[in-house]
């Protein structure tokens, strides 16, 4: 009877499981995942960017994995692997009903029943183990369903692999590569057999036993693996002896988010990424994903050119911050200018409620009055200095007001007939100021507006470099602008207008084409931002981005016609199968060839003999062509330079249009911008692989009339040039000096 009742039992059992596997097979008991997901299971891996050379500048990630491939695997690895979970691997379907069975019996005790594909379907489908005993049964049959499932579609081998590849290891090492990389700083192929059994032993828990928190309880799960080994004959006795003896080392380096694209053109090349891969999917119905992918992303960066950018930011920057530092000695209210106390406090407090603290003391439900007097005591603040970071006993709200004293610049070097973007310097420091001084910053833009004005006219009015103006007084209505030397009077042409950036000249030119299609002609340079309706853009009164200007002076460079600046150069998929490349549909003829000659013409003599004509002093060949631009009360300072196969704009400031120089020979756009193209073009002439020497001429066009190159008898006489010229060599000499006597200080003051 006894034995009837067992194996009734025994049968009603059975039964009973049959049913039910039967049912998780049908889906009766919840959804599966479809024959989709099966066949292409959630493989998180990030998109490579890489520069026009080839070289991988970072990555977009939301999980950092590297894909490797079974060939990859080390043998260790992988028996290391079948040892320790699951020895049988090789012969089952998915499921080990011994090891199944085992671990019924003894209640887990003598180890789990899970396979390593029903540890894979875990990964790739059910996700963490359910706290509720029904829910985690219920995930088990789903483990047990789909890992058959997985075992029909893919080879053993192909299992073994996906494991590793999706297995989270903690610290942001997702998969068995990055992993390496995190634990040991070596690659997957390079591991010994110790740190094989390091990270197979991990598997079971890597919180548990993670080698850097808890390197006692990883050497006995390590010595556990290096066991099972030896009992299923992968070690001999004289290995694993030798194996034990050896203590944990691991050369830890988290693989942080530092390695993924952290730059000002992130933002801006990860819309332009965006579109194209809209565009992809609406063609062919396939989405991708910049931060799972696996997209090859090539960009128009030049690795070098970006770099010599930087430097030469840096280089010019950290003299200037000087020599502003110790002119802001005597201001009681640095570094602001000329405002109250009142406005300055307004300022702080803008700043104050911009910041993360503010925001965490206001979900605390702090009121305004507390929040403000925990910003004034002091703490242990991390700072930027030019010399590198520095932490000191700072209040945060001294802080706002020292971030605001830090002079910023902004830098873009273009491509002119591809308007693909060379170098992009948003800012000085990524690490400490995330805003972007290139396309997010809109500025005054001062007299670099001008020649813009000036093709206006040109190409509606039919000037010429030899078109005399007057310079005497103007007045249109109320206004009346001053120019910056304070001389009027007498005639001047065209070029000498625009080179020595005479405001008398460009208010008349104003007056007579009247703004509209001096704005309308901009729009049509690509600059999409509001332009006022008012005579005052003739002097640059528009707030722009460096951006915006950058790419309609290329308008200039490329003869007439815009291109839109853009850093997407190709993506391509996983496989290496092309998804999208850059197809330019914004090109278009803006004026002609003449036109366009007869403006680099005029920025030639600005170079020359003009506002920036200190450019001399870096002996730069080749034709030059550029304006500087300085905005109301020294604010901004702006200078956009022009070689033949190069438009570069360079825009210097600070964070509040506040601080700034007193005096406009310090504050000017030559002294504030032009010496970072000058630093940032010598480096490249200097790099013949950069810079073709055979194309640093400018062509002329057929039509061009050659007697315009020579309107002498109409510029200034020449003794008031080399009055002009003298002036601007003491200014310079004396602003050298300057420098000179404030450097051998060893920056003491700045410091504090």
């Amino acid at each position: 009877m006894l034995i009837f009742y067992f194996w009734f039992l025994f049968f009603i059992g059975i039964s009973t499981i049959f049913i039910i596997l039967y049912a998780a097979f049908k889906g009766y008991l919840g959804t599966l995942p479809n024959t989709k997901d099966m066949e292409n299971p959630t493989m998180e891996v990030g998109s490579k960017i890489y520069d026009s050379n080839g070289i991988l500048l970072g990555r977009f990630f939301s999980e950092n994995r590297t894909l490797i491939s079974y060939q990859q695997l080390p043998k260790e690895l992988i028996k290391a692997l079948i040892a320790k979970e699951d020895i049988r691997f090789k012969y089952h379907s998915g499921i080990d009903a011994k090891s199944l069975l085992r671990a019924i019996f003894s209640l887990g005790k003598k180890g789990g029943g899970s396979t390593i594909s029903q540890q894979l379907a875990k990964l790739l489908f059910t996700g963490p183990s359910a706290k509720n005993k029904l829910q985690r049964i219920y995930q088990k049959l789903l483990e047990w369903v789909m890992a058959i499932e997985l075992e029909k579609r893919y080879t053993k081998e192909e299992i073994i692999t996906m494991y590793y590849n999706k297995f989270d290891f903690l610290y942001n090492a997702k998969g068995i590569e990055t992993a390496a990389h995190t634990y040991f700083n070596k690659k997957v192929s390079e591991l010994n057999l110790g740190e094989c059994a390091i990270l197979v032993g991990m598997l079971e828990n890597p919180s548990l036993y993670n080698p850097k928190n808890f390197p006692n309880r990883a050497k006995k799960q390590r010595n556990l693996v290096l066991f099972q080994m030896k009992k299923y004959n992968f070690l001999d006795i004289y290995q694993y002896k030798k194996e034990l003896k050896k203590p944990i080392i691991i050369n830890f380096k988290i693989q942080k988010k530092d390695f993924e694209l952290l730059t000002y053109y992130g933002a801006f090349l990860k819309k332009e990424i965006q579109k194209a891969l809209n565009q992809y999917e609406k063609k062919t119905g396939q989405k991708l994903n910049l931060y799972s992918s696996g997209l090859k992303i090539y960009t128009s960066i030049d690795a070098k050119m970006q770099n010599y950018a930087e430097k030469a930011v840096k280089k010019h920057l950290s003299k200037l911050q000087i020599l502003f530092n110790h002119f802001q000695k005597k201001n009681k209210n640095a570094p602001f200018l000329n405002i109250s106390q009142e406005k300055t406090k307004r300022i702080l407090i803008s700043a104050m409620h911009r910041t993360p603290l503010y925001q965490d003391l206001k979900f605390k439900g702090f009121t305004e009055k507390k929040i403000i007097e925990k910003f004034k005591k002091p703490q242990l603040i991390k700072l930027f200095t030019w010399n590198g970071p520095k932490k000191i006993l700072m209040s945060p709200w001294n802080f706002i007001r020292y971030q605001k004293s830090i002079i910023q610049a902004g830098l873009l070097s273009i491509e002119p007939s591809t308007g693909f973007i060379k170098a992009w310097v948003g800012g000085i420091d990524f690490n400490y100021f995330q805003y972007d001084h290139v396309a997010q910053t809109q500025r005054q833009v001062g007299s670099v507006f001008k020649p813009i004005l000036y093709a206006a006219a040109i190409n509606e009015l039919h000037y010429n470099p030899c078109t005399k103006i007057s310079n005497e007084k103007f007045y249109l209505g109320k206004w009346s602008p001053r120019n910056s030397n304070g001389k009027y009077g007498g005639f001047l042409t065209l070029k000498d207008g625009l080179a020595l950036s005479v405001n008398t000249i460009s208010a008349r030119l104003i007056s007579k084409i009247t703004p509209g299609p001096v704005i309308s002609l901009a729009k049509r340079m690509g600059i999409e931002s509001m332009i006022p309706q008012h005579p005052s853009i003739a002097l640059g009164s528009a707030d722009l981005t460096l951006y915006e200007m950058s790419g309609a002076f290329n308008t200039f460079t490329n003869y007439g016609c815009y291109v839109k600046p853009t850093i997407l150069v190709k993506i391509e998929n996983k496989n290496g199968n092309l998804v999208q490349e850059h197809i330019d549909h914004s090109k278009r003829k803006v004026f002609s060839e003449e036109v366009a000659y007869i403006m680099l013409e005029l920025m030639q003599g600005a170079v020359k003999y003009g506002t920036a004509k200190r450019l001399q002093k870096y002996n730069i060949i080749g034709d030059i062509a550029g304006k500087t631009g300085t905005t109301n009360e020294n604010s901004d300072g702006w200078f956009i330079g022009i070689v033949p196969n190069l438009t570069t704009g360079v825009w210097v400031g600070w964070e509040d249009r506040f601080s700034h120089f007193e005096n406009i020979k310090f504050g000017q756009g030559a002294n504030m911008a032009l010496p970072i193209w000058g630093y940032y073009m010598k480096d490249l002439y200097n790099n013949m692989n950069i810079i073709n020497h055979n194309k640093l001429l400018f062509h002329k066009p057929k039509n061009y009339q050659f007697y315009w190159d020579k309107c002498e008898e109409n510029h200034l006489n020449e003794d008031n040039n080399i009055k002009n010229y003298k002036e601007e060599k003491k200014n310079l000499k004396e602003i050298i000096d300057i420098n000179d006597n404030l450097n051998t200080k060893n920056n003491k003051d700045y410091d504090k």
